[in-house]
């Protein structure tokens, strides 16, 4: 019998039971990357709730069917194709399988279904000739627009004022183009061709052009999910106009209510602030490997805060990181060395497990409103409690089973290299050892002493409440 999940409903600013509506499959959209540059770590907080978000789903008995787009025409793909001197495919294809492979480093499942707008061009142009017949869009000069005024709705999802709108809020990178547009608050369902598109056009009723990043991600939903679907999701960023804008042109061309359930997932922070190559604080997932991080180190940083709150980034946050890993997997071993099982289930057989046993606390907390940090929390508070040296191996088996099963739902695999220790010269390991006891025994001027002996020689200790890591410099 499936768990009962619940979820906050950005729509209605309140938690919402999370079910099909067809009663089988739960279906849900997440808008996907722009394929123009390396993804960073910013859009992959969004990108690792939303996969943790649907392994808590299929691990709570509820089947899904998970679609998320790639952007592979705008602005941003057109400008940067023409300046590597590519095609728009081949630069959108190199892009988008650097995206993928960090998304198998970070253990993110692959979605059902992942479309590109450039093989959807003839759904796009089908939605705006219904929108035109209906009288919810207009042309001009061989681009069309979106008429907002003809859709009363508008801005329930933001919140968005009138008074923004008539300021031209509505306008965004992606409609940065100057087109004869009869208000600003409308937005651009088909971009007329001009000369920078060089060959990125495709013919039309309207003449040769290509179409408004809005309107993709509603022509792909419709094709794969249908006109009403369970769930859309996707950084708070896009909440206004790009949310807004596919409520409005997705209801008006099917007549149907477009999504029961919107879930965004708020900013990352780094160091405090916002992001910036300027700052000097914009990393990726090569970047962070290059300083000696996993990404199961930076995934395990992700799960750390809640979704719906800002989570602060920093190198420090990593290191935290390590030692929470290693005293998980030094857990996991010791259930698999008593249990007497040489190989961890993959995600499929453990989520079939279907059971956490004191694990259970954990679990509830991630069906509750995704709350992934006090999830960790409670794992941690049940592993102090169990001895596992006292253990018979069918209860060390059935333990290990259950753990698997909420590691699962997290997306953790507790990938540590044994020979990463092993890397550690003995005699570091005894000065590491040795600086633990005397902070133990609170002689910190001798736990001092060997912390800068050991910063000294290449290595960095970083102290926990119960445990330490040793690391490279």
């Amino acid at each position: 019998m499936a768990t009962t999940v619940t979820l906050q409903d950005s729509m209605t600013r309140e938690p919402r039971e999370v079910a099909p509506i067809d009663g089988e499959t739960y279906r849900f959209y997440c808008c996907g990357p722009t394929v123009y540059g390396v993804a960073h770590i910013g859009n992959f907080r969004t990108f690792v709730v939303q996969d943790t978000f649907r392994r808590v789903l299929e691990c709570a008995g509820i089947a899904t069917k998970h679609v998320r787009n790639v952007t592979d025409v705008d602005d941003k793909t057109i400008r940067e194709s023409q300046a590597q001197g590519q095609s728009l495919r081949d630069f959108t294809t190199h892009w988008k399988d650097k995206f993928n492979n960090d998304c198998v480093s970070l253990n993110m499942l692959k979605p059902h279904i992942e479309p590109g707008a450039v093989d959807h061009i003839d759904h796009q142009i089908r939605m705006i000739e219904v929108l035109i017949e209906k009288g919810n869009a207009y042309e001009k000069e061989g681009s069309v627009y979106f008429s907002v005024k003809s859709y009363p709705d508008y801005g329930r999802l933001s919140r968005v004022a009138d008074r923004e709108l008539r300021l031209g809020a509505a306008q965004t990178a992606n409609d940065s183009d100057e087109y004869d547009k009869d208000s600003l608050a409308d937005f651009v369902l088909w971009k007329g061709r001009k000369p920078e598109d060089g060959d990125n056009y495709w013919p039309s009723p309207w003449g040769e052009g290509r179409p408004g990043w809005h309107l993709e991600c509603s022509a792909m939903s419709l094709e794969y999910l249908g006109e009403t679907f369970d769930m859309h999701s996707g950084g708070v960023d896009l909440m206004f106009p790009h949310h807004e804008n596919e409520i409005a042109q997705s209801e008006c061309c099917s007549g149907s209510t477009f999504v029961h359930h919107w879930f965004h997932i708020t900013h990352l922070l780094v160091d405090g602030g916002k992001m910036a190559k300027s700052s000097g604080n914009f990393y990726t997932l090569v970047d962070l490997e290059e300083k000696g991080y996993t990404a199961e180190e930076m995934r395990y940083v992700f799960l750390s805060g809640h979704y719906r709150h800002h989570l602060n980034f920093t190198l420090d946050s990593l290191l935290a990181s390590r030692q929470a890993i290693s005293r998980l997997s030094r857990f996991e071993k010791a259930l698999a060395e008593r249990a007497e099982i040489s190989e961890a289930p993959a995600y499929d057989a453990a989520r079939q497990i279907g059971e956490a046993g004191p694990f259970q606390p954990a679990f509830k907390a991630l069906c509750r409103d995704l709350n992934t940090p006090d999830a960790l929390g409670k794992i941690f508070t049940a592993i102090k409690s169990i001895d596992t040296e006292t253990l018979a191996q069918a209860t060390a088996a059935k333990l290990y089973q259950q753990y698997h099963f909420v590691l699962a739902a997290l997306g953790l695999k507790l990938v540590t290299k044994d020979d990463a220790a092993e890397d550690i010269p003995e005699d570091i390991k005894a000065m590491a050892e040795e600086r633990w006891q005397a902070r133990a025994a609170k002689e910190w001027a001798e736990s001092d002493r060997l912390r800068d002996a050991l910063a000294e020689v290449g290595w960095l200790v970083q102290d926990g409440k119960e445990d330490y890591t040793v690391t490279r410099k």
